[in-house]
């Protein structure tokens, strides 16, 4: 696949997950960027666990790029606001 095909899913993975985990109407910007991480993280995890990751451009490889939206875009918005506290 691509790098501009990865980036795109990454992007809509990213706004998706920010849609369902934003209840205080996050930043999308910073959480489709986070959501092209999530990507590579759902494919990197999925591949581990002896599925395959992300195929193509296709509904299984969005799937993939959600799920590792949802680890990445849930860590930091956990550790998000523990960190503007210590400020």
């Amino acid at each position: 696949m691509s790098v501009i095909a990865w980036i795109f899913l990454g992007l809509l993975a990213g706004v998706i997950t920010s849609r369902f985990m934003s209840n205080s109407g996050g930043n999308i910007v910073v959480d489709s960027v986070l959501g092209v991480a999530g990507a590579l993280v759902g494919g990197f995890v999925f591949q581990s666990l002896g599925f395959h990751g992300v195929t193509g451009f296709n509904l299984w490889s969005l799937f993939v790029a959600v799920v590792g939206s949802v680890m990445v875009l849930g860590g930091y918005h956990f550790f998000a606001p523990a960190r503007r506290a210590s400020r």
